[in-house]
Order: structure tokens, then sequence, then C-alpha cells
């Protein structure tokens, strides 16, 4: 304990004695955690609707009216010429045409039926198929609204009707910031654990210090812990401030569950990070290779964790590689204790799979480090 004593004291002080690295740990996570959950948006509003009227009445006016205030579409233009609309929606400043045919209140009342053109911008897909659903569910709801005023209610014997009430359970408002938080917060902390830890091991590589170390009585155990117990310490850190800082000052979330639990789960899963780190060190000789392997992976990690995408739409192959990215199950613990509550019954398997992961890599590190010292 004494010689780790020392070697912390060590590492803490070339931690703290590099300027340029403080903000790099401290404050570069903590902009990221305020402004990434803002632009990481799920609803799309804003979307340039261009109207294409060729009636005139009274029942397009209230369909255009109602497209309008629902707060998803804003107006790009409103003409009798479907060239002129066309040309807006292939020069980008509209998203949606919406055309409504000469007639359509004599044949929607005579006919009770008529048919509305839609011409979508599909180049960004998913404004596309958001736009789409939208303005069709404000078109069904219009036809509803009209229906209901041509059906006269019997005076006697009304016919029975089935009402449908939904409730959202742990997200009530539908927020998706308290969604995208914790699963950003947890990829902040991927990425300083393992870039930091692999950065400064191979540091003392380039410096020549690591053979001095090596010819010293230190056991390498000694060196590997006081080269992981500083980053893991700053992981906690880093973790608390963004939870409770930026977490509940910014954006108001409190977490439902244990923090004893969440807490236990951070510490194992840092343990496996922090291995992670010193695998890619025992590989490297410089810093900027340590740098492009672990930019290489920590990329693969956050883009196939779950995080903007859900797992179960991926193809086998990627939900494979999902199940084996040990970011999955920390992002997945992170929403269900935050979000759900959940309770060690729940995720004792990530549990189990994150332990696995920590004893992997760190004794995987181990003997690397063994053969190439």
């Amino acid at each position: 304990m004494r010689t780790i004593k020392f070697l912390l004291q060590k590492e803490f002080k070339q931690i703290f004695r590099n300027k340029g690295l403080l903000p790099v740990l401290f404050i570069a996570p903590l902009i990221q955690l305020i402004i990434l959950p803002l632009a990481a948006d799920y609803e799309v509003k804003n979307i340039s609707l261009a109207v294409v009227d060729h009636d005139h009445s009274s029942y397009s006016r209230k369909l255009v009216s109602k497209v309008g205030s629902s707060g998803y579409f804003k107006l790009a233009g409103y003409n009798e010429s479907f060239s002129n609309m066309f040309g807006l929606l292939e020069s980008d400043k509209a998203d949606l045409v919406l055309e409504i045919p000469s007639g359509f209140e004599k044949t929607l009342v005579k006919e009770q039926k008529q048919k509305l053109f839609i011409a979508v911008n599909a180049i960004n897909g998913v404004k596309a198929g958001l736009g789409g659903a939208y303005l069709s569910g404000i078109i069904r709801d219009y036809n509803s609204e009209i229906r209901a005023q041509w059906i006269h209610p019997a005076k006697f014997n009304p016919a029975p009707v089935i009402e449908v009430t939904s409730t959202n359970w742990y997200n009530p408002f539908m927020n998706y910031k308290l969604f995208m938080v914790p699963g950003i917060l947890a990829v902040l902390i991927t990425m300083v654990g393992g870039y930091m830890c692999a950065l400064n091991i191979v540091k003392e590589k380039e410096l020549g210090t690591i053979e001095q170390i090596n010819v010293t009585p230190i056991k390498k155990a000694h060196f590997i812990i006081g080269k992981l117990l500083p980053f893991w310490i700053i992981g906690i850190f880093i973790f608390t401030v963004g939870l409770f800082g930026i977490g509940r000052l910014v954006y108001g979330i409190v977490p439902a569950g244990s923090m004893f639990l969440l807490y236990s789960f951070l510490s194992i899963y840092l343990v496996a990070l922090l291995g992670f780190g010193l695998l890619i060190s025992t590989f490297s000789e410089t810093q900027q290779q340590a740098m492009s392997v672990a930019f290489f992976f920590v990329m693969i990690f956050m883009l196939m964790s779950g995080l903007f995408t859900p797992i179960d739409s991926m193809p086998g192959w990627a939900k494979t590689m999902a199940n084996c990215n040990p970011v999955t199950y920390f992002i997945e613990v992170m929403r269900m204790i935050v979000m759900k509550g959940s309770g060690f019954v729940n995720i004792w398997f990530h549990f189990v799979v994150v332990i696995l992961f920590a004893i992997g890599l760190n004794g995987w590190a181990m003997l690397n480090y063994r053969k190439t010292s």
C-alpha cells in the first residue's frame, strides 16, 4: 500500500501539472454534456410545406389551417401552380408539397371520398419519414372531424363507444433529454477514461521513463494499479458532476433508482474501460498511435451501443457486435436505473458481462505488458 500511495501521488502531480490536460479532463466533457443533448433531438419541427390549392373552398382552407396550426410545419409557399411549388422542393426550400385537387369539397361531400397528393423530399430520410407521417396523421384527424360533423347521433339507443386512454411510463412527458443525457454521459465517460489511460502510459514510453520504472523494485501490479486508479477516481468525479450537476441543474433529471447500484456498476465498468486503455497502450509505442487505435474502437463503441438507434432494429451481425460492446451495457443500465428505477434483479446480467469484460481486458493487458517489457 505504501508503494501504491507514492505512485498515486506521482500520477496526480503529473496530471495536475499538465495545464493543457486539465480542461480536456474536467471542462470539455461537461460542455459536451450541455450541448450534445440539445442537438440530439428526435423530434422534427419547422418542416417546410408548400401547398397547391386548386379548390379554394372552405374545406381546403380549413385543412391548410389545421396543418399550419399543428406546430410541425411552416408554410413555404401557397399557389395554384404545382410546377412552381415543385420547384421549391427541387431547390430544398420545401420539404413537402401538398396538392389539393379542384372540386375537393364538392367531391368529398357528394361521394364522401377524395384524394390528396403529397410529394416528399426524401434526401433526408428521417425528416421525410417523420414529415410524411405528421402530415398523414393531420389529414386523418381532419377526415375524422368531417365525418363526425356529417353523422347525426341517434336520439335513442346510441351505439357503444370504446375509449382508449394511454399512459407513458417512465417518461410521461416524452422528454427526449431524459433519454439522451444518460446515454451521452456514458459515452463521455468512456471517451475520457479510454483515451486518457492509454495516452498516459504511452507517454512514459515516449519519455523513456518506462524503462527506469521497469528496473526499479516496483511490482508490475503496483505500477498498473498506480496508473489506473487516478483515472478511475477522475471518472467517478466527472460522472458525479455530470449526473448531479449538469443532469439535475440544467435538464432537471432526478434518478429514479438506487445510486448505490448505479455507482457499483460504474466502478466495475471503469475497471473494464481502463483495462481497455491499458491494453491499447501495450500495443502502442507513440501517443499518436494510441490515439488512432482508441479513436477507431471508441467510434464503433459509440455508434453501435444503442445511443442513437435501437439495437433491435440493427441487422443480426450488428446485434452481435453490439452485444460485444461494453458501452451497450453501461448505457442500458444508466437508462434503466435513472428512468425506470430498476433494481439488481433487472440488471444482474449486465453486472456479469461487465465483470467478464473487466477480467478479460485487464488480464490480457497485464499478460501483454509482461511480454513486451
